[in-house]
């Protein structure tokens, strides 16, 4: 195992943690798009842990590529 599998591994399992902790919703409507909310503007917490999230799928398909590229 190359260095590449492991930042894989560690980038995809913080993604996940991450999605969880956003929230939307408080009901399954509210994850499929139907919250009927007017203000969708991310503060905060919110706004950081998006920008995070976003970082590191960027991290995790790097990831991927390099280790298509060095095998």
């Amino acid at each position: 195992m190359n260095i590449w599998n492991y930042v894989t591994i560690f980038s995809v399992t913080l993604v996940i943690i991450l999605i969880l902790i956003q929230t939307r919703g408080a009901s399954l409507g509210a994850g499929l798009g139907g919250s009927g909310e007017v203000n969708t503007v991310r503060r905060g917490s919110d706004k950081s842990i998006h920008q995070l999230t976003i970082i590191l799928v960027f991290i995790f398909a790097a990831s991927i590529l390099m280790t298509i590229v060095s095998q």
